[in-house]
């Protein structure tokens, strides 16, 4: 049951209750003491709503920044992902494989703001050796969910 229920609010994180309960065939009461249960056991972390920002008036960069750091003894990657994660500007920050060590997610109001922070705030931290900014352009689909669909001609056919 905890499976399922996870996996649906995790598409749908506003689905009622009573909607819950009868897609699972269970109790409303049921399906209520689970997810107090998955809040309290920090399985939920957050309910979150997604926003396509280019259809607002509202500027905002997003951009994926690569990370190379030197782990610290003892500490390994912890201490310096934390020291990252605590500015305001960072959505996300991930311990990843590859050539670099951490990819942080962030948001800024233009480019500048993007690369002042990478540049003022990010590579200057003990242990960073390197970064690598990627700015997004434009996004298909996050969260699983498709933000640009593809056009459709709606005209009539016309055949003679």
């Amino acid at each position: 049951m905890r499976e399922q229920i996870l996996s649906i609010i995790e598409k749908n994180s506003r689905i009622d209750i009573k909607e819950l309960a009868v897609i699972l065939g269970i109790e409303e009461i049921d399906v209520a003491n689970e997810l107090k249960a998955l809040e309290e056991e920090g399985v939920i972390c957050g309910y979150h709503t997604m926003i396509d920002w280019e259809k607002t008036s509202i500027e905002k960069v997003t951009a994926l920044i690569e990370v190379r750091i030197t782990p610290q003894r003892g500490q390994g990657y912890d201490n310096i992902a934390e020291r990252i994660y605590k500015y305001p500007e960072v959505n996300s920050v991930y311990l990843i494989s590859g050539g670099y060590d951490l990819l942080v997610t962030l948001e800024g109001k233009s480019l500048k703001a993007v690369s002042s922070f990478v540049s003022d705030k990010l590579s200057t931290l003990d242990g960073v050796l390197s970064t690598a900014t990627h700015f997004i352009l434009k996004k298909y689909k996050d969260h699983g969910t498709i933000l640009t669909k593809k056009y459709e001609d709606t005209r009539e056919k016309v055949t003679p």
